[in-house]
């Protein structure tokens, strides 16, 4: 089958090589020449593990091109999904769907054959009614449904989580985006990879409805570590215990200094703000929002109180390792370590940082911190070795050469990776998360 993927960003590139490797025949098409150009020449725009050779082996193959012209990108074929950005909308928190309407009004204009049109952009309840309302307004008489397929991708761990997902979702009004979308997902049925077939607004729903409950989960676990801090529990005894129970499960049970990412943040606003059109407040989601919010900044005082207080912290250095939201991504959008190093720059503490991928990302954000090339020549000199993102290159520091290299032997561990007697035995001060 043919399949367009009209977007080329992180969920387009990834979903486009994938269906690629399972044979179907796929082009990519995005409006930034400049990025077509170097997904062309074999150059990715996002950092995402294995996605490189995976392009690269699917072009050589011949299953995937890229181009900037849509008309003939669509051109045949069966499936042609929709997987523009929906950032947050200045101003309002809405979910921008400027660039999804415009792409259904000109594929609407376009179309050459009967297709499904598929929106896989996270898009709020009814976005996919109004797609389905332009392309019928643009006049076209060929036979098109749409349909809503949501995308559950983790970065950095997306190839796997679309060649072996928890479910796929499809929601279908009719039989004919149900029958294009069973062939589109036919190679999973090898692997009995469950799919559910929904109504359309169900299917747009889900998707919000997990990332907010996932949402909800971090910050619980977060909150109960405020409180294990002071009545002297452990965070992660409590998390293992109560992730036990089935019925709650120990994913995304791991205290830090908040979530950030393309996701959850956009997610959560879009939610709120559907369920304010339609006069039904989701409380526990607008907690969940503001908690999160003022978690990221509380972890930059954290590291103020460690180096003893407002007073004293004036002056004094930390190296800050971890810049992405999370480890094996590139991606800086909502990062903690962005208010963590505005919380600290505001309290006249000076911080050098490294990031295994994304530095060049923070640059632009984070102005007023030093980039270092690598962890150890941002250690240096530092009064505390502040770990924001869980990098597997931050697991198995040389404890010894950075009590040399540091001025104060302290390590503040946002993420919880180290154990506390192995850390202070090696002659450091250890500050961690919910570990009182």
């Amino acid at each position: 089958m043919k399949i367009a993927m009209v977007g080329s960003g992180y969920v387009g590139l990834v979903s486009g090589a994938c269906f690629a490797d399972f044979g179907h025949d796929v082009v990519c098409i995005d409006k930034h020449p400049a990025k077509i150009e170097k997904l062309q020449a074999g150059i990715m725009p996002i950092y995402e593990p294995g996605l490189e050779a995976l392009v690269e082996g699917n072009v050589k193959a011949g299953r995937l091109s890229f181009t900037t012209d849509l008309g003939e990108g669509i051109k045949g074929a069966k499936a042609i999904f929709i997987a523009v950005g929906t950032p947050s909308r200045r101003g309002d928190g809405h979910a921008d769907l400027s660039f999804v309407h415009a792409v259904a009004r000109e594929v609407g204009q376009c179309l050459a054959n009967d297709a499904v049109v598929v929106t896989k952009s996270t898009v709020p309840v009814g976005t996919g009614d109004e797609v389905e309302r332009i392309i019928a307004a643009s006049g076209t008489a060929h036979r098109f449904a749409v349909v809503s397929n949501p995308e559950f991708l983790r970065e950095g761990a997306a190839i796997g989580d679309f060649k072996r997902p928890d479910r796929i979702v499809i929601g279908a009004e009719d039989e004919f985006g149900r029958e294009v979308m069973r062939e589109v997902y036919r190679p999973l049925f090898l692997n009995e990879s469950p799919i559910l077939f929904v109504n359309r607004r169900s299917s747009e729903l889900i998707k919000y409805a997990a990332n907010a409950f996932l949402a909800t989960k971090i910050t619980f676990i977060n909150e109960m570590a405020d409180l294990c801090e002071r009545v002297g529990a452990d965070v992660q005894d409590v998390a293992r215990g109560i992730g036990m129970d089935k019925r709650i499960g120990g994913k995304f049970l791991h205290a830090g200094p908040g979530y950030g990412g393309s996701c959850f943040p956009k997610d959560t606003l879009a939610l709120l703000k559907t369920a304010e059109d339609f006069e039904s407040p989701v409380r526990i989601v607008e907690a969940v929002v503001k908690a999160n919010d003022s978690r990221k900044r509380a972890m930059g005082r954290k590291v103020v109180e460690a180096l003893g207080g407002a007073d004293a912290a004036r002056g004094k250095k930390i190296a800050m390792l971890g810049l992405t939201f999370k480890p094996n991504t590139d991606d800086m959008r909502d990062s903690p370590a962005i208010a963590i190093a505005q919380t600290l720059a505001d309290a006249g503490v000076a911080v050098a940082a490294y990031d295994p991928e994304g530095m060049e990302q923070a640059r632009p954000l984070m102005p007023g911190v030093t980039m270092c090339d690598s962890p150890y020549a941002a250690i240096e000199g530092a009064d505390a070795v502040v770990i924001v993102t869980e990098w597997d290159a931050f697991r198995a520091l040389d404890l010894d050469r950075v009590k040399a290299l540091a001025r104060v032997p302290m390590l503040v561990d946002l993420r919880n990776i180290y154990k506390p007697d192995q850390v202070c035995a090696a002659g450091f001060e250890y500050v961690s998360v919910g570990r009182g």
